[in-house]
């Protein structure tokens, strides 16, 4: 259980970094690739402590398992972020929030499906009001939601590139990844994160589009040690024996949505409206019936 808190509170932090790039007009290109090279760092930090560089070299890094799929992860998370950033001009902020929160669906769907995890009638309604939670917590107009059928591409990429990624990391931890490995796991994740982000830069300021701000440098190291401390957690959650992978997702993307809201009155002085304290409403007997089943 402590592994999920953990996960919850680092990924809320994460919300509080993102906020604050908005007030101080952080770069968040320029800040997303330095997050990525700083959770590198990291990653290969933590690896170092737990268990030593001793044998470990390019070769036997390419040669684990789950090289290639976590090379492919951390472009799909550049890709991913790219689409999401697109999607907030499009669509505006409400669509993209809400659908890369209902992208949790697909590791859920995943678990119980390939997994064959258990599915009682209190963790069905659970999930059911895990998803309407998620839904009203992120929806900041009174009219809701409005999108046309020609505007459903980009929402529809952000929420099935966001599922994919949760449900590979799934996969990947639970058939690849040995324990002492989530760190050296990570941090490829992130370099291949890393290397697509600053070729996209170098593509940018060749065409005088990129200014580098020393804001957007710190911008990104705020952003990098919790990045890396989210896989690690989220890993450690899923792995741990608290609960099945379907109830660990739904639990923590809808607690990460309610607290990062609750962060965002306290600290930011946003106002919600009924339907977003319909949310946390929602939220949190989605969790008891869970925890509960």
């Amino acid at each position: 259980m402590i592994y999920l808190i953990a996960s919850i509170l680092v990924f809320t932090l994460i919300f509080i970094v993102f906020k604050l790039y908005e007030r101080f007009k952080v770069d968040i290109l320029q800040a997303i690739v330095v997050n990525y090279i700083v959770a590198f760092i990291t990653s290969m930090i933590a690896y170092k402590i737990q268990v030593g560089f001793d044998g470990l070299s390019v070769s036997k890094i390419v040669g684990m398992d789950w090289f290639y799929y976590t090379f492919g992860l951390g472009i799909l998370f550049i890709v991913v972020f790219i689409l999401i950033a697109r999607a907030t001009q499009v669509n505006g902020l409400s669509v993209a929030s809400v659908a890369t929160k209902m992208s949790v669906i697909i590791p859920i769907i995943f678990g119980l499906i390939y997994y064959k995890e258990s599915l009682g009638i209190l963790k069905f309604i659970g999930i059911l009001f895990a998803l309407m939670a998620v839904y009203f917590v992120s929806v900041k107009s009174k009219e809701g939601l409005k999108l046309s059928k020609k505007d459903l591409t980009l929402p529809l990429l952000v929420l099935l590139g966001s599922g994919v990624i949760d449900t590979t990391i799934k996969f990947l931890e639970e058939a690849y990844v040995a324990e002492n490995d989530i760190s050296i796991f990570s941090a490829i994740i992130f370099l291949s994160a890393a290397i697509l982000g600053i070729i996209i830069v170098i593509f940018k300021s060749l065409k005088g589009k990129v200014k580098i701000e020393m804001k957007n440098i710190i911008g990104g190291i705020a952003l990098g040690i919790p990045n890396y401390f989210s896989i690690f957690f989220l890993v450690k959650a899923l792995r741990s024996d608290v609960l099945e992978s379907s109830g660990i997702f739904a639990i923590n993307n809808v607690s990460i949505v309610t607290l990062s809201t609750i962060a965002g009155i306290i600290l930011f002085n946003e106002k919600l409206l009924p339907k977003n304290w319909l949310g946390i409403a929602l939220a949190i007997l989605s969790i008891v019936l869970i925890s509960i089943q």
